[in-house]
């Protein structure tokens, strides 16, 4: 009997030990060290930096974002605008994002027809009084639609200028979104449009002569010309796409407008060289698929 009671108390104090320390208990109490504890179990994600659905949205650029000739001759027409026009054949940026009431009352166009990248910045210290969650930015095609090739825009001063944009920006709004689209392809809106005689009545206007100028020409000169001109508005997409990447809140569209194949319904029925009504509702699009991404 006395050997047998103590090996019962040797496997009752094994028990307890076993018990004790599968308990993890410690003079401490709570959990072991390094375990991380419940807390560190329960502990939330991180709120993510980029916010899919912006309560505002601000929209800088040049004609295209003005809906320039979409509606009538040599005329803008902001209620088509891609990011923040009202008209439901668009279903601009602003209204897919904030409703069509919500898109009235907290969007604003501050693009101007013929801006170039070095009005970004004015344009852009407009649209932050207004302490927008979103920032639409698209610019660049006036950089290179110029009199002449020379007179493009270096790219070097492209880039700074659109530097020194987003950094002023930051210094005012540092949690601002910024949605930044790509140049469209001009050559490609040149081949589209040629073939119109109204376009290239209006094209003879003035309408990127570097581009677009003696628009029936196929020599080498000619195809020269417009080859320059389509390398610097890609070099130009590089640029936007270099800088953007720097900043945690800014997302390029990765040449979508770029490579989207504008073809003669998307564009203007006055000049065959901005978008049309259906041409700014494909912008739209474009711009909601990159805003509301999981990943840029």
């Amino acid at each position: 009997m006395r050997k047998r009671s103590s090996r019962v108390r040797a496997v009752v104090a094994v028990v307890a030990a076993t018990v004790l320390g599968a308990g993890g208990c410690d003079t401490v109490g709570g959990d072991p060290p390094g375990s991380g504890g419940s807390q560190a179990r329960a502990k939330p994600s991180p709120t993510p930096v980029w916010d899919r659905s912006p309560d505002s949205v601000a929209a800088v650029g040049d004609s295209i974002t003005r809906g320039f000739d979409a509606c009538a001759v040599l005329s803008d027409c902001p209620e088509v605008s891609w990011a923040t026009g009202s008209s439901a054949k668009v279903d601009s940026l602003a209204v897919r994002l904030l409703g069509a009431a919500g898109a009235a009352e907290h969007s604003w166009n501050y693009a101007v027809t013929g801006s170039r990248m070095a009005d970004l910045p004015a344009q852009l210290g407009r649209a932050a009084a207004r302490r927008p969650q979103l920032v639409t930015v698209m610019v660049g095609a006036n950089d290179a639609c110029r009199s002449t090739v020379s007179g493009m825009t270096p790219i070097a001063d492209f880039r700074a200028d659109f530097e020194d944009s987003l950094r002023a920006l930051r210094e005012e709004l540092p949690r601002t979104q910024v949605y930044v689209a790509s140049v469209p392809n001009l050559k490609r809106l040149w081949s589209q449009g040629r073939s119109n005689p109204l376009g290239r009545q209006i094209w003879r206007l003035g309408l990127c002569p570097s581009m677009l100028g003696d628009a029936d020409a196929l020599d080498a000169a000619a195809t020269a010309r417009r080859d320059t001109v389509q390398r610097r508005v890609e070099a130009y997409n590089r640029v936007l796409e270099e800088v953007c990447v720097k900043d945690t809140r800014c997302r390029f569209d990765g040449n979508a407008v770029y490579d989207y194949r504008f073809d003669t319904g998307q564009l203007s029925h006055w000049d065959w060289f901005h978008p049309s009504t259906d041409g700014q509702a494909r912008l739209a699009e474009i711009a909601y698929r990159t805003v509301t991404a999981r990943e840029p």
